[in-house]
């Protein structure tokens, strides 16, 4: 049975191998590529082409136009008149109190709230949006360097501002 198995793998082999060899080569010709002869229509464009560039050296000027004495796309400056001296007077300084109040509170929105159950009680996450970003926060982070989380409730959230400690409440909408 095994003498047997054998010559049956190596016949199939060797014709699988002669099948192979038989297409990796070939024995016709390949033609030669066919002499393009341009025909009287090609000529007849060429000619045109030829006498076109001919006639645009013909019109081309010979002498170039001498400016203008004057432009009229442009305006006249106005004569500059000298600007009288004013006496400047210091101004004085102002506090860091005169800002404070001045500040505009930057715009942020209480997009959601998230809530995991805790050995203390619910633990919440407040997700805020502002300046472009969006705010992960717990009680006591901080939301923007002028804000710190005060409390989170189920749909509001208390901002402390860190600048005057005004609180600012964002409510979900």
């Amino acid at each position: 049975m095994n003498l047997k198995r054998t010559t049956t793998i190596a016949v199939v082999g060797a014709a699988l191998a002669a099948w192979l060899a038989g297409a990796a080569t070939s024995n016709h010709v390949i033609p030669a590529a066919p002499v393009h002869r341009p025909a009287s229509i090609e000529q007849r464009g060429a000619e045109l082409a030829g006498e076109i560039e001919k006639l645009h050296e013909r019109l081309a000027p010979s002498a170039t136009p001498n400016a203008p004495g004057r432009n009229l796309f442009a305006f006249q400056a106005a004569p500059v008149r000298p600007v009288p001296t004013v006496a400047v007077l210091p101004v004085p300084r102002p506090t860091v109190a005169e800002f404070a109040p001045a500040l505009a509170q930057p715009a942020l929105k209480l997009s959601g709230i998230a809530e995991d159950a805790g050995a203390d009680g619910p633990i919440r996450i407040a997700f805020i949006s502002g300046e472009g970003q969006l705010f992960m926060v717990k009680e006591g982070e901080t939301v923007t360097p002028r804000y710190r989380v005060a409390k989170i409730s189920a749909d509001v959230v208390e901002l402390t501002d860190v600048i005057n400690n005004s609180i600012r409440r964002l409510a979900l909408r």
